[in-house]
């Protein structure tokens, strides 16, 4: 992976009561900066955004996260099994997330403790890392997940992931060559997998316990 990891404006609003005077808000280019400031800190809201304009908008617009239906409404009823998601809101790079059905976080079962963050995901280090490489990386260990527990069904929401990537259905020439050795490792991993009665299936994201769409 050679490309190279575009700059970020993190928005913080830190509230009155938290701040211990008046509020504070802001936008920084550093994330340990943002991180230093509302880490820890009740009801301390921030965003990754691509641009400066945007994230003082974000802080005009009284710096509200965008609404969404209670989980509890949203979701349909899921089977047992593992779940698995990568995403970006957090705006540190791509993070890994693997869960049972009711969003109860897995991958310590197959991640050592160092590697994985306050919130029990797991922050991919590479900063050229995409969102598509984590979640490959995520149904890797969700499969591992799945064998040391007994369970027979893996679900996620990446149709390109599920259905091509670990199928060894990859454009080899197109594709960084770390992704290309990860996609076989996890074809294979899916091959014994389903030999032994597994099955890995799709869902929407909506409903994936494991969403890692949406932070605050």
């Amino acid at each position: 992976m050679t490309s190279s990891k575009k700059k970020k404006y993190y928005a913080y609003f830190v509230p009155p009561v938290a701040a211990g005077k008046a509020e504070r808000t802001g936008v920084t280019g550093e994330w340990k900066v943002c991180e230093s400031l509302v880490s820890g800190v009740p009801d301390a809201r921030y965003k990754a955004f691509e641009s400066l304009r945007e994230a003082e908008a974000w802080l005009a617009g009284g710096a509200m996260y965008e609404a969404r239906p209670p989980k509890a409404v949203r979701r349909a009823v899921l089977e047992p099994g593992i779940y698995f998601d990568a995403g970006t809101g957090r705006g540190e790079g791509v993070e890994v997330s693997v869960t049972d059905e009711k969003g109860k976080n897995l991958l310590h079962k197959a991640v050592s403790r160092d590697g994985l963050n306050r919130f029990g995901k797991h922050l991919v280090g590479d900063a050229a890392a995409t969102n598509n490489y984590g979640e490959l990386l995520a149904l890797r260990w969700a499969l591992e997940i799945a064998r040391k527990t007994g369970k027979k069904k893996v679900f996620g929401d990446s149709k390109l992931v599920i259905d091509y990537w670990s199928k060894w259905k990859i454009k080899r020439k197109e594709v960084a060559t770390e992704t290309v050795a990860l996609a076989d490792e996890v074809a294979a991993l899916r091959e014994a997998f389903e030999r032994g009665g597994g099955a890995v299936a799709r869902i929407s994201g909506d409903d994936n316990p494991a969403d890692l769409g949406f932070h605050k």
